[in-house]
């Protein structure tokens, strides 16, 4: 298999894990605005925090970017997955943000009587 061949399959793996994630977080948003406060909500936060331990292990890199290193020398952020590349550089912004906004809600309707 050519190198390319192997960056294009992981950049596919990497952004189906991205789409997966982006389910996560949009069904934990829409759970916490509408107070469905169930066990995959739960099961939402248990998934990024291990995805946060995963990302403090490799030094906040995607092991699929570490790996897909080996294969391309380019600089650009969305080199390793299919997104344009202001998404993929501001990647871990927008979703960090998302989650503080998905926490403070949760707490919010954990609180409220």
């Amino acid at each position: 298999m050519s190198n390319k061949t192997k960056l294009m399959l992981i950049k596919m793996i990497h952004t189906l894990v991205w789409l997966f994630f982006n389910v996560v977080i949009f069904y934990m948003l829409y759970a916490v605005i509408v107070n469905k406060l169930d066990l995959w909500l739960w099961i939402g936060y248990g998934l990024f925090v291990l995805e946060g331990i995963t990302l403090l292990v490799f030094k906040f890199f995607c092991p699929l970017t570490i790996i897909a290193r080996k294969y391309s020398d380019s600089t650009r952020a969305n080199f390793d997955i299919y997104l344009p590349h202001w998404l993929a550089k501001y990647n871990k912004l927008i979703y960090t943000s998302l989650l503080g906004i998905i926490f403070i809600i949760t707490i919010y309707q954990l609180i409220e009587p």
